[in-house]
């Protein structure tokens, strides 16, 4: 009996999400919701109780996927898109869900946050991102672009904004697995230097850096960005791509004053980040299984913040589509690898990190989250072409 209320409480719920046609089923009861032919179904093989769903419906649904209660028959990217595209009808008590969607931003917490996520191993992340190890959105210049040659778009297009000379010294902060910086040295003759808090990815970039022979151009530091100031050092060139979003919204302030200490007067800031349109404290789900302390600030917060310190906006760019396509790219390189991942995890990881890459293209998709870069001076420079297309 309280099967069948629970049963009836998570179709009430769901119907809801009325706008494109699916199918609800537990056992051998199907409800039809939207009108039409369904697309999917959501295929309940237990009960999620009501209140789960009205403490945070991403978190509820998700963690019933990850542990096999529930199944999409159907393309899970095409359900998701459906799910997200009505976002506003998702259900989260804030208060209830205080402390995991608002942690600490201490450096022990926030190194312990980030490496949770990118030291999972390189072997893992060399299955589904392709060559050159880029872990952020792509470029796609051409239709046909394969995700390898939209991620050297992707780097050749950033360099290019930056404007640099031979010579010219760059930070990178959250230099990932190095491909920027190793690609402004062998492209540009810059001299650079890397940021990560990933053990991971410093390893591996130190001996990338080893084999392009380029020890007198590149060094990569394990290093908070905090730390930067009391080093010194000053660079002509800073850039910072998709490490934003680990910062958290009280600390975006302090992270701008930190690029402010160590950039030249004149000197060019290019910040490729997730964005949301407005301000949001963000996913459980996301913040709980993908990135623990995550925060996803909005266009005007961070331009706010660079503006306070003199940096002049030079150029801003959406690249939200981009990154939809970044993602299904990822998600169909993960699934053809899906094999060898279940030897290095168990299934519910597995079905967690499926689950996290077709939502987050659905969520680019559905203008959920953005992307964009912007290009800004610090103070007034006069030197460059008048032109965007320089």
């Amino acid at each position: 009996m309280l099967e069948k209320v629970e049963e009836k409480a998570v179709v009430h719920f769901l119907g809801r999400f009325t706008e494109y046609p699916f199918l609800v089923r537990f056992g051998s009861h199907d409800y039809r919701m939207g009108e039409g032919n369904p697309v999917f179904t959501v295929d309940f093989k237990k009960t999620i109780p009501a209140s789960r769903l009205l403490t945070s419906t991403s978190l509820a649904l998700g963690e019933a996927y990850m542990d096999g209660d529930l199944e999409v028959d159907g393309d899970l990217y095409e359900a998701l898109d459906h799910f997200l595209g009505q976002i506003g009808k998702f259900s989260m008590d804030e208060n209830a869900l205080k402390k995991l969607i608002h942690t600490s931003t201490s450096k022990k917490n926030q190194e312990k946050e980030v490496t949770s996520h990118y030291d999972l191993g390189n072997d893992f992340y060399k299955l589904w991102l392709d060559e050159t190890m880029s872990y952020s959105c792509a470029y796609f210049r051409n239709e046909q672009d394969t995700l390898y040659e939209a991620q050297v778009n992707k780097v050749d297009y950033i360099l290019k904004k930056l404007y640099l000379k031979k010579d010219m010294t760059l930070l990178d902060i959250g230099c990932g697995w190095g491909f920027l910086l190793i690609e402004a040295a062998k492209k540009y003759g810059i001299k650079g230097t890397g940021i990560t808090l990933s053990r991971e990815q410093y390893n591996e970039f130190k001996q990338r850096i080893q084999k392009e022979g380029l020890e007198d151009r590149l060094e990569v530091l394990l290093m908070d960005y905090r730390d930067l100031p009391k080093s010194g050092r000053k660079f002509d060139r800073v850039v910072s791509v998709g490490m934003a979003e680990h910062v958290g919204r009280e600390n975006y302030h302090l992270f701008i004053d930190c690029v402010n200490e160590c950039l030249k007067d004149g000197g060019l800031f290019l910040l490729h980040f997730i964005s949301g349109l407005k301000e949001y404290p963000g996913d459980p789900w996301i913040k709980k299984y993908i990135f623990p302390g995550g925060m996803i600030p909005s266009l005007r917060e961070m331009i706010s913040c660079m503006a306070d310190d003199n940096f002049h906006t030079l150029d801003v760019e959406d690249l939200r589509l981009h990154y939809n396509k970044t993602l299904l790219c990822w998600e169909e390189n993960y699934r053809n690898h899906i094999d060898e991942v279940k030897e290095m995890f168990d299934d519910k990881f597995v079905r967690m990190w499926e689950l996290y890459l077709a939502s987050c293209a659905a969520a680019f998709h559905n203008g959920v989250v953005d992307i964009h870069q912007v290009l800004a001076s610090k103070g007034v420079n006069n030197s460059l072409p008048m032109t965007r297309w320089y």
